[in-house]
């Protein structure tokens, strides 16, 4: 069961689902509109390989923004910190970045129960568009859950949105 806009505010309220900085005006009929942070990474490489670390480089977002490239990944944090441990969070990217040609997730739709922190975003773009920070990027909705709760304590976890693939743990078998 997915949660009404006047439902994720009263989740808030009541310390049910975590949105800081939280604003009302950002409630849709059934979603929360968040805002794109200014922490970027990239990888060095353009072939990427998944039993190794990949090199990576960081940057920090002007307030003038940056023109993201097709056939590149930007792992890009939320502005907002998010999460909850009653209800399952799902983001989807906004109508109107999507009609800009913008993917937000590319396969990370679903937020683990319990994962309470900014997001990484995975953005990539069919042609070139320029982004800025604290622009309305996507929509993150709350999903009611059945069964015994058990909250994310996975290998993403201990780190500062946002984060670069740790696939190469899973053949390796140690967390770092």
């Amino acid at each position: 069961m997915i949660l009404t806009g006047p439902a994720i505010h009263q989740a808030v309220i009541d310390g049910n689902i975590t949105i800081e900085p939280f604003n009302p005006k950002q409630i849709g009929p059934n979603s929360y509109d968040f805002r794109l942070g200014n922490r970027c990474k990239v990888y060095k490489n353009h072939q990427l390989d998944c039993a190794i670390e990949n090199p990576i480089k960081e940057f920090i977002i002007a307030e003038n923004g940056i023109v993201l490239r097709p056939n590149r990944i930007y792992l890009i944090n939320t502005l907002e910190k998010m999460g909850s441990t009653k209800y399952v969070p799902i983001i989807r990217g906004r109508s109107s970045v999507g009609r800009l040609g913008i993917y937000i997730d590319i396969t990370a739709d679903l937020i683990d129960i319990g994962s309470i922190n900014q997001w990484t975003l995975q953005l990539r773009t069919i042609s070139p568009v320029r982004i800025y920070p604290n622009m309305l990027i996507g929509q993150v909705t709350s999903w009611a859950v059945k069964g015994e709760i058990v909250l994310y304590a996975g290998k993403y976890s201990s780190f500062q949105s946002p984060v670069a693939s740790l696939a190469y743990l899973d053949f390796h078998g140690k967390e770092k």
